[in-house]
Formats: C-alpha cells, structure tokens, sequence
C-alpha cells in the first residue's frame, strides 16, 4: 500500500518565514521560524527546502525541519536546486572589482556537504540559473552565441559547445532522452526560428520551425519531453493598431496535462476563451467564453495528477476560479477568491491555495486553502505576506483518487464560506497615471463602444494611452483659459443687441456617421458685427446663453473644417486633432 504523503507549506512575511503541516491540522511547526529570510526555495522532491538570509544560506531537511548544511555566502539573491536536488546554485548581484578581477557571482554547490563546485560570471538576474538535466548528468548555460554544456562528474570543465549565430534563449527538455530547443530572433530579411537537438549530436536539428513577427519566445515543454508548446510574442505592431504589439488577440497561457497527451491554451480579448488540445494541436473541447473574466491583469490554468482542471483570473481585486473533471469535461465548482494574487493546485490534487501577496497589495494579506469542491477549509491572514508555496512532490505519491464529497471544516471557516467578502466591482487595468478619468473611444473595443478610432502618433508610432489622455486634458486647459480671455475682452467692450448670423449665412452639410460629425463643406466663421446705433461699441456683454452656444459652436465647426482641409492637403495631424 503507498504511503501518502502528507501536504505542507511555508510562507514568508516581512519579519517571519514559518512552515506549516497541511490539511487536517494546519498547525506550525514551532522549531521552523526565522525573521530574516530574503528568499525561500523548496527542492523539486521536496526533501530539502533552502533560505537565504543576508549572511548565509541554509539548507533544511522538510520532513523534520533540522538543518543539513550551510552555505557561508552573505548577500545571496536567487537560490535554485537541480532536480534531483543533489546540487543548489546560487546568485548574487554583480559588484565592480579591480580592474584584474570579475566578479563570479553565480555559484554551483554541493547540497550535502556545501561545498562550492564551480562560479561563473552572470551579469543578469532573468534567467540566471543554470539547466539540468533530469538525471542531473549534464548542466547548460548559455554565453554570447554559444550554450555551453558542463558533464557534473567533471564540473570544471566545458564538456561541448552548441554554437549558433545570434541565439538568445534556450530550454533543456526533462524526459530520459533530453533535447535542446534554441530560439533565433529574426534578422534583416531572416525570420525567427526555433531549432530542437539532442544533446548528443549538435550536427543536424531533430525539428525547426521558422516564423516571423517574434520578438521573444516561452518554450513549454511537457513532462516526457517529447513535445513542445512555443509561445512568441512581438513587442512592436507595424500596422499600428495595437500599442501593446501587433496581435489578433493574446494568449494568456499555456498548461500541459501531467499525462502529456494534452494542453490547454487561454486567449483572446477579454472575455477571453479556453480550449483543450491533443499533443498534435487538434481540438478537444472548448470551455467557452467566461464573462467573469472579461476584466483581469492575467488568466492561467492548471491540472492536476486527478485530472482536474482550473482555469482562473485574477487582477484589480477579482478572482474566480472555475474547476473542471477533465474525464466527462464537466464543471465542478466556482470559486470566489476576491484580491488574490496566486493560485496552486496542491500536490495531491485535493486543494487550491490562493494568496494575496506584497507589495501588490499591502491589505488583506495572507493564504485561503481551498476543496476542489469550492469549500473553503482554511483562511490564515498574515500582515505583508510576500512567498508562499506548496512543498513539491512527486506525482507518484499521489495515486488517481476517484472524486469525493468536500471535507469536514471547522465553524469558523465554514463561517467564512457562508459570507465571503465582497468583491470590487472592477474595470479593465488603468496605469495609475489614468486613473479616474474617461477611458478614450479609441482604446475600447468594437463590442464596447459604437466607434472605434486608428490613429497614429508622430512617425507613424502609436501614441502612449498616458500620452493621449494627458494632451487631451491639457487642450481642455487651454480652451477654458482661452474662453475665459474670450468673456473678459468682451465684457470691456461696449455692444448692442446682439446679432447672431443666419443660418443661410454658413452653409454646411453635416453627416453623422457613427456618432462622429463630418463636416463637409467649408465652414465661413460668421462675423459678429455688435455696434451701437451711433458705431460706437458700448460696455457690457448682451449675449444670451444661447448665443454663446451658436457662436462657440460655430467655432468649432470653423476649426473642424480648416483641419480637413488640411488633412486634404496632406497634412498630418496631431492626435488630439
């Protein structure tokens, strides 16, 4: 009979790194506390867990919290273990030396025995850590145009070198057969390209594929390591229709199943959609567009070694979670995790754990434990959480389970389950800078405003939304200071009755198309001649409300027609014009 193993987690706070046993209990354990954790990191077995603090880094044993070694090493940033857990490498920000020496800021150690293998020099904190093999036979970094491949029975030394003009990034693949994918970028006439090797022979790739418009790419693989999901993404939109990169709609994220058989991609503008695929990219079955997601900062979703599926959104303090029985595609439960700003399955697929870290928010910190079920067994509220994670372990530790009903919880969580807390009621991300203003036409979407304009910014270059707003609330700053000299240059004037022109005097055709008024005709500004019976202009303003109207109106039909007619001419304009 297997053993299951029982759930746990740690999490740290600003002044506390506590860990805590699972579901029944949740206690913590009284011998694992420290005030001056930086980072925390679990092995990927989930035997050891690791924690840095500004003069050391100690490895603990997670089954009974007692130290193992200890890595006298201060000011250590990121920590990372390899897969087995046999090694633990370290980094570091760089510092300038003297003019003959380089700092070697990232460091492979021995777990067991802290003892420091092999440094290197790694200027960059994205993607600082080496790759392992999942057999922990080989490691791989990458240099300018090179990957180099490091055999870890002789650590000092480069065991071969892929080498590729204009690489930079690459993804070592798990499984016992493990590859290499590289990515290209694009250059000159060329386009991107991603090739996959074995790491045994460097001569031909096993599989490429070429593509353009890709700036940067996320290469997932699935747990066998046989095939992979690429994600590109471009960072400028030649069309221009899009500040945020050409695109027909974003791919939010991608999940392989634990079986490796299938994915799940979610995309498309809020609300957006998600399908699950086979491994040959062929569709399923699609769960459809969700309205609770229509205004969230990122979608994810995530299996588990059941065959569960939740596909979740968070952002602007709302959260909803949807689960699913992957066997009959059926929905489970909802769940309302309002402020959240993580979501886990936990490792034996019973429990979702949604967080609220800092400094994201700095209120209503702390972690809810969740029943696939939608019921909430267990809320912990912790002032200025900032980690929290689940300990890892292997999937098989876990067998399939068939389904069962939600567990007994204590009075004081099914309390809170009974009346959760309120969410906001939100709208889509606003930079701060635009908070609290009216959100432009041109940046809705066709579904939700009855027009949609394409304009373009100096050099054919998509004007910023902060850009935009800020002008057009600078424009309102002028024209009600201008107006205001207007009315006060008017009230020293000495005026009879006034005498608003005709309408046979400024002729205009006005089509109104899509709520936007064209002017199609030129517009003659109509010369408000206000004299006394002797010329003499006389003191006070006799223009009524209504006349203002027509004269300001007129104006600005005047100042639309001398636009178009610049527009005619070739002109361009500026975007609040």
């Amino acid at each position: 009979m297997t053993t299951i193993l029982p759930t746990q987690l740690t999490y740290r706070s600003f002044n506390n790194l506590s860990l805590v046993l699972g579901h029944p209990t949740y206690q913590t354990v009284k011998n694992f506390q420290d005030g001056n954790i930086k980072t925390f990191q679990y092995s990927k077995d989930g035997r050891y867990i690791s924690l840095a603090s500004p003069e050391s880094v100690k490895i603990i044993d997670s089954n009974n919290a007692e130290p193992r070694s200890e890595i006298e090493k201060k000011n250590i940033v990121e920590i990372g273990f390899s897969p087995k857990g046999t090694y633990i490498s370290t980094w570091e920000r760089p510092v300038k030396l003297s003019e003959n020496l380089v700092h070697k800021n990232l460091i492979i150690w021995e777990t067991a025995t802290a003892q420091m293998l092999i440094q290197f020099t790694q200027k960059s904190q994205a993607n600082w850590n080496v790759q392992w093999t999942e057999d922990e036979s080989f490691f791989s970094r990458m240099v300018t145009g090179e990957v180099h491949f490091y055999d870890s029975n002789r650590i000092d030394k480069i065991h071969a070198k892929l080498r590729l003009e204009n690489i930079v990034d690459f993804s070592l693949s798990p499984g016992k057969n493990p590859s290499i994918a590289v990515f290209i970028p694009e250059k000159n006439s060329a386009p991107a390209s991603v090739r996959i090797y074995s790491i045994t022979n460097f001569n031909s790739p096993l599989a490429q594929k070429t593509f353009f418009k890709a700036d940067k790419v996320r290469m997932h693989w699935n747990d066998l390591g046989t095939n992979l999901l690429v994600l590109t993404q471009t960072e400028v939109d030649k069309t221009n229709k899009s500040y945020y990169g050409e695109k027909d709609g974003p791919i939010h994220d991608v999940t392989w199943s634990p079986n490796s058989k299938e994915f799940i991609v979610v995309y498309g503008y809020m609300p957006a959609n998600a399908t699950l695929f086979d491994h040959r990219a062929n569709p399923i079955h699609e769960f459809g567009v969700n309205p609770l997601f229509k205004n969230v900062e990122f979608l994810t979703s995530e299996f588990n070694n059941n065959l569960l599926i939740f596909i979740a959104g968070f952002g602007n303090l709302a959260g909803t979670i949807d689960i699913w029985d992957r066997e009959n595609l059926k929905k489970i439960s909802t769940i309302e995790a309002p402020n959240s700003s993580e979501c886990f399955w936990s490792p034996d697929g019973r429990y979702i754990m949604t967080a609220t870290l800092s400094p994201r928010l700095r209120v209503d910190n702390g972690y809810k434990i969740w029943h696939y079920t939608g019921v909430l067994v267990h809320d912990e509220s912790i002032q200025e959480l900032l980690q929290v994670q689940w300990r890892p372990a292997s999937v098989e530790l876990y067998p399939m389970r068939t389904l069962s009903p939600p567990p007994k919880v204590s009075e004081d969580s099914a309390a809170l389950a009974a009346k959760p807390s309120p969410a906001k009621k939100v709208g889509a991300y606003r930079p701060p800078h635009a908070r609290g203003t009216a959100t432009p036409d041109m940046f809705k979407r066709e579904d939700e405003a009855s027009k949609r304009l394409h304009v373009h910014g100096h050099g054919n270059k998509p004007m910023p939304v902060g850009a935009f707003e800020a002008a057009v609330k600078n424009k309102k700053k002028r024209e009600a200071a201008k107006k205001k000299k207007e009315e006060a240059s008017l009230a020293s004037e000495n005026s009879g009755a006034a005498s608003p022109l005709p309408p046979s005097s400024a002729p205009t055709q006005q089509v109104i198309n899509n709520g936007i008024i064209d002017v199609t005709e030129t517009v003659k500004e109509p010369i408000a001649s206000i004299t006394s019976t002797n010329g003499i202009s006389q003191g006070g303003s006799l223009l009524s409300e209504t006349d203002k109207k027509i004269r300001n109106l007129t104006k600005k039909l005047r100042q639309i027609a001398e636009l178009k007619e610049r527009q005619q001419k070739g002109d361009k304009l500026e975007l609040t014009q």
